[in-house]
């Protein structure tokens, strides 16, 4: 059985030149607006154990792919199966600069839906980021190198079966 199984997926969106058009179209009035295709018709399984690198020029869907793997975006049409809990890792996802780390922790991972866990991940975030007393001063305050290992370990705290990471490097 795959870990991430992929099939026929499809993802439109549709790019509108205004705000009042996209409101004109979610209230069912005649709208402008562009179709841009993401992706079309990707399919593939990826195996337990098995890394992949996704590479493609900017706009090429990457992200797109990703997003929906993870159950942020739906496709358009296909299917994405998935076994196991799944983690995309996009640094910085969720931070808010105002915020210490410990409060970005809790904060990211509920726009993520990873869990309700935070107290029991609390000391895994402190010790794998070794962040020390950092982790109690706002992220605006962070180097890039403590802002990265703050947000890989919040993605990686619970224990994930699938770690997707998007433009991490």
């Amino acid at each position: 059985m795959a870990a991430i199984s992929i099939s026929h997926v499809t993802k439109h969106f549709r790019i509108y030149p205004t705000p009042w058009q996209r409101l004109r179209d979610i209230i069912g009035l005649q709208s402008q607006y562009k179709e841009f295709d993401a992706l079309n018709d990707v399919s593939f399984d990826i195996q337990a154990g098995e890394f992949w690198g996704i590479v493609g020029r900017n706009g090429s869907g990457k992200s797109t792919l990703l997003k929906m793997v993870a159950g942020h975006l739906q496709p358009t049409s296909g299917t994405i199966t998935t076994h196991g809990k799944v983690t995309l890792l996009q640094l910085g996802l969720g931070f808010d600069p105002e915020l210490t780390g410990l409060e970005n922790n809790t904060h990211s991972r509920m726009l993520q839906n990873l869990g309700s866990d935070f107290e029991e991940i609390e000391e895994f975030v402190k010790d794998f980021s070794e962040l020390g007393d950092f982790i109690n001063y706002p992220v605006k305050t962070y180097s890039s190198g403590m802002h990265s290992r703050l947000g890989f370990a919040t993605a990686i705290a619970g224990d994930p079966d699938i770690l997707i990471a998007d433009e991490v490097l």
